[in-house]
C-alpha cells in the first residue's frame, strides 16, 4: 500500500541563481518536524484528507509525529529542505527509492495503529489501497519524488527549483537514489492542476501513458498523471512565471 500522495505544490521553477541570497540546502532533521509537517500537508491536502479521513489540523499533527520517526515514508530521513538566511525552512521534498521501501507498508500500519487506534486505522488502510491504484509505489528501478512544497511567502522566487537541482546532483543524488542517469525519477500531478504539470514539463518531466482507468472508489478530483524525468528535456530555469500551485 502506497499511502504517499506524490503530487506537488512547489513555487515557480526559476534559475537557482535567482533565489534569495543566503538560501542553503540540507537533509532534514527530526527537529524540523513542526516546520515541515504543514508543508508536507500542503503538498497534497486532498490526498491526505482522503487517506486519513480527518480534518486538516489532525492530518498535520499526524505528519508531525510521523516526521520525527526514524523510519517510514514520512520520516525526516526521506526529506531534503531549503533554509533561508534566517534559518527558516522554506521548502521541502522527499525521495522514495524503490530499492529501499520494503518496510514502508508495515511501518505505516504500525504508525497508524499507534497514533489513531485500530478502529480508525482499518478504514484508513482501505482508503490507502484505493489511493495506491492512482499513486503506485515506485518500482525498484524508480525513485518517487513527493511531498514537494514551498512556503507561500517565497513562491515564485525559484526556491523549489534550486532545491530540486541540489537534490539531483552530486552526493545527495547518490544518497537519495536521484542519479538521473541511472535511475528513473518519477512524480505524480493531479489532472486538476495543469499549471503544475506545465511547470514540471519545463523542468524536464514528461507524461507517462495511463495504463488503467481511475478506480471507481477514488474521488474524481484525485485523478493524477505520472511523470518521468527526462534528462534530454531538462533545462535549468526552464520556467519563469510566478504562480501559486495547488497536492505529491
Amino acid at each position: 500500500m502506497n499511502s504517499v500522495p506524490a503530487n506537488t505544490k512547489p513555487d515557480a521553477l526559476l534559475d537557482p541563481a535567482t533565489t534569495s541570497v543566503g538560501l542553503s540546502f540540507r537533509p532534514a532533521r527530526a527537529s524540523d518536524a513542526a516546520a515541515c509537517a504543514p508543508l508536507v500537508f500542503a503538498s497534497g491536502e486532498h490526498e491526505f484528507e482522503f487517506f486519513l479521513g480527518v480534518p486538516a489540523h489532525r492530518c498535520i499533527a499526524f505528519l508531525e509525529h510521523a516526521f520525527t520517526l526514524s523510519g517510514g515514508r514520512f520520516s525526516w530521513r526521506r526529506h531534503e529542505v531549503a533554509v533561508d538566511a534566517g534559518g527558516q525552512i522554506v521548502a521541502v521534498l522527499a525521495a522514495h527509492d524503490g530499492r529501499r521501501i520494503l518496510s514502508d507498508d508495515p511501518h505505516i500500519v504500525w504508525t497508524l495503529l499507534r497514533y489513531f487506534g485500530p478502529l480508525r486505522t482499518v478504514p484508513m488502510l482501505l482508503r490507502g489501497l484505493v489511493l495506491e491504484t492512482e499513486l503506485p509505489k515506485p518500482k525498484r528501478t524508480q525513485t518517487l519524488i513527493a511531498h514537494c512544497a514551498t512556503l507561500v511567502e517565497v513562491r515564485g522566487t525559484g526556491v523549489f527549483s534550486a532545491l530540486f537541482e541540489y537534490a539531483i546532483r552530486g552526493e545527495i543524488a547518490q544518497l537519495r537514489g536521484l542519479e538521473t542517469k541511472d535511475r528513473e525519477i518519477v512524480l505524480d500531478v493531479l489532472l486538476s492542476n495543469p499549471r503544475a504539470a506545465t511547470l514540471y514539463r519545463r523542468l524536464g518531466f514528461v507524461d507517462l501513458p495511463r495504463r488503467k482507468p481511475r478506480a471507481s472508489r477514488l474521488p474524481a478530483e484525485l485523478e493524477s498523471v505520472r511523470m518521468r524525468f527526462d534528462t534530454d528535456a531538462h533545462v535549468v530555469g526552464g520556467a519563469t512565471e510566478s504562480l501559486k500551485l495547488g497536492f505529491p
